[in-house]
């Protein structure tokens, strides 16, 4: 069956219902595809669960160190079914709430099922051709299974599938070190698995400041999970009932024996069966579908928004592709994707935020700069929460005391760093923020004492 829209949304992740709903307000006749569950990466094996299982995993860790508060708990046990079950339950009161709300919302209609291009502005869903002048590609990633030695014969957990576990792994081998491995291998460290992360960079979170990378290794040393870098041949054995992991590194036993091994290498766009060439949209050689500054493809009328496009796979990222895309199209605005300043968190415990250019950045770019530092050990809100890991890094240009990035990594990082990107959009003198007021006690009344500190780069 034929349907005519004037506008088509594929994928139900965190910019794809956002629009649908505003263009069906305007008074359009929408149809939004989705062909799994609503809500994308981020409700259902994303940000929702994975958070959800962050504050199950530091419910344990806090119980464990409840003797050095004076809170005394005895035979502690995590039952990970239980876990599962309440995450499920966030999950499912957020993906059905969303689905509601889009089959409630006039002028839009559901469709459920797997969309392809038939021609430049027709989609085939199933046994339906939908049909409109624009269309809007919303449809996500999923987690890359790289081509080791060995992935074809031994079985593996994605950062989907780990979370449908009921018991604990006795021993989890975490490929990757990068955001997503580390929540895992600190969240299953603190269930009580042995873990171990394995990654072939010589630091974890390599495109993290320096000193982070440090900080998280001291983190992960003091809750006793094994960290294995330089690993130049990571490759998959199954030895009678145990897993090994090749590492062939520098340093250390070149197989590492356990249960599960779980591989966190990294997302794959959801490119690849969307038969975008009958559309004329152009790919890069990693399957991310190219788009300019306003997130038009090299197609007319058809955008992308969200993880498939590459330009930051975070569910932030994505509700603000789909402001930029509302904005310029319902409201005559001229958002571009270049407007927005890079924000970004690590969920391990305690969190590490970063906003604008990292140090490195910074120092290659030439510019005479300034920095501010304060480690957390000098922080009060910390040390009375007994989390004093981490630190409070601000960069500042020398000339015009603008700043141009930071790094919080520490007990509240993640909301204290929004006083900094705040400034930045509003572009605030350092000394303007070094001169205001903050309550006492946070995380964040120390930012103006870190600025008024700033001292030339080493």
């Amino acid at each position: 069956m034929k349907h005519a829209f004037d506008a088509i949304v594929a994928g139900a992740g965190q910019a794809g219902p956002f629009l649908a709903v505003r263009l069906a307000e305007s008074g359009r006749r929408v149809a939004l595809v989705e062909r799994e569950f609503f809500g994308g990466t981020c409700v259902n094996t994303g940000c929702t669960p994975t958070k959800a299982m962050v504050a199950c995993a530091h419910a344990a860790h806090l119980a464990r160190r409840g003797a050095g508060f004076g809170v005394h708990v005895d035979q502690l046990r995590v039952d990970l079914g239980e876990v599962r079950r309440r995450t499920e339950r966030i999950v499912l009161s957020s993906r059905n709430g969303q689905e509601k709300w889009l089959r409630g919302t006039a002028n839009c209609t559901v469709f459920k099922g797997t969309a392809a291009f038939e021609g430049p502005h027709v989609l085939r869903v199933d046994g339906d051709l939908l049909e409109a002048p624009q269309i809007f590609l919303n449809v996500g990633a999923r987690p890359t299974i790289p081509p080791l030695r060995g992935i074809d014969s031994v079985p593996f957990l994605t950062s989907s599938t780990i979370l449908q576990l009921e018991q604990l792994p006795s021993h989890l081998i975490v490929v990757g070190g990068g955001y997503v491995g580390l929540e895992f291998a600190q969240m299953f460290r603190r269930f009580g698995s042995q873990v171990t992360v394995v990654d072939r960079k010589p630091r974890l979170a390599p495109q993290e400041d320096e000193d982070a990378s440090r900080v998280i290794g001291e983190i992960f040393a003091d809750e006793d999970i094994a960290v294995r870098l330089s690993a130049n041949c990571i490759h998959l054995e199954k030895n009678s009932d145990h897993i090994s992991v090749g590492v062939e590194c520098d340093e250390g036993s070149p197989h590492i024996s356990g249960s599960h091994v779980l591989l966190a290498v990294g997302r794959t766009p959801n490119t690849d069966d969307l038969n975008l060439s009958a559309a004329g949209v152009a790919v890069d050689d990693r399957g991310f579908i190219s788009v300019d500054d306003q997130l038009r493809t090299s197609a007319e009328g058809i955008f992308a928004l969200g993880d498939c496009n590459g330009h930051g796979a975070f569910t932030h990222t994505s509700y603000n592709d789909y402001e930029i895309v509302a904005d310029n199209l319902l409201s005559g605005a001229s958002r571009r994707i270049s407007d927005r300043i890079p924000a970004h968190a690590l969920y391990i415990d305690p969190p590490l935020a970063h906003v604008g250019k990292t140090e490195e950045e910074v120092r290659r770019s030439g510019r005479p700069a300034l920095a501010g530092f304060r480690p957390m050990t000098r922080v009060s809100r910390a040390i009375e929460k007994g989390e004093t890991f981490g630190f409070m890094k601000i960069l500042v240009e020398a000339d015009t005391r603008q700043i141009l990035g930071a790094t919080l990594f520490g007990t509240g990082a993640d909301e204290a760093i929004h006083c900094i990107l705040t400034a930045m959009y509003a572009r605030m003198p350092a000394g303007q923020l070094a001169r205001s007021m903050h309550i006492h006690p946070t995380v964040a009344e120390l930012i103006p004492t870190v600025l008024g500190e700033l001292r030339p780069f080493r």
